[in-house]
């Protein structure tokens, strides 16, 4: 387990989910409200930059689909903040269509904070740096910035298929 800093210790009674679009207007979901919401059980592969893959991983969440559904924006890019000040930066495209969810269970049990827990971002198609864990916002912007590891030279999507590390990849 890689992290960027200390392991935040959040409470899902205090945790809560934050969407705000480009017009600074935002959207709050409590940790019971996320689990009011339909839930999905994706299996899915998931795969570090330190090159490393782990096969068939389940998860338990919500889609980005449902969170992002009732709003009204523009914006291609987001950047997803963590507990901690975790930042990873994502176009929207790679957020939608049932390719994202805001993850709370791993293999059957409650993510443990190291983990990520109490929930942290999916996003198994493309390297692990981008699935965020603690994750309390996600920004919608109309043009892109670099989030943490991607202003110390990261790559700005991450696409494990087509080996993108590092800048220029």
């Amino acid at each position: 387990m890689l992290s960027a800093g200390p392991t935040p210790n959040v409470d899902s009674r205090t945790w809560s989910f934050t969407v705000t679009d480009e017009s600074g207007a935002a959207k709050t979901w409590t940790w019971a409200q996320l689990m009011a919401l339909p839930q999905e059980t994706p299996t899915v592969d998931i795969h570090c930059v330190t090159r490393w893959s782990k096969f068939g991983t389940r998860w338990r969440g919500v889609s980005l689909d449902v969170l992002l559904a009732d709003v009204e924006s523009t914006a291609d890019f987001a950047m997803v903040g963590s507990y901690g000040g975790y930042t990873t930066n994502l176009p929207v495209a790679d957020l939608l269509g049932g390719k994202a969810w805001i993850a709370h269970t791993y293999d059957g049990a409650p993510l443990h904070s190291e983990h990520g827990g109490p929930a942290r971002l999916l996003v198994p198609h493309l390297y692990f740096w981008k699935s965020a864990k603690w994750v309390r916002s996600l920004t919608l912007m109309p043009t892109d910035r670099p989030g943490f590891w991607e202003k110390l030279g990261y790559h700005d999507l991450g696409d494990p298929w087509r080996e993108q590390r590092y800048q220029g990849d």
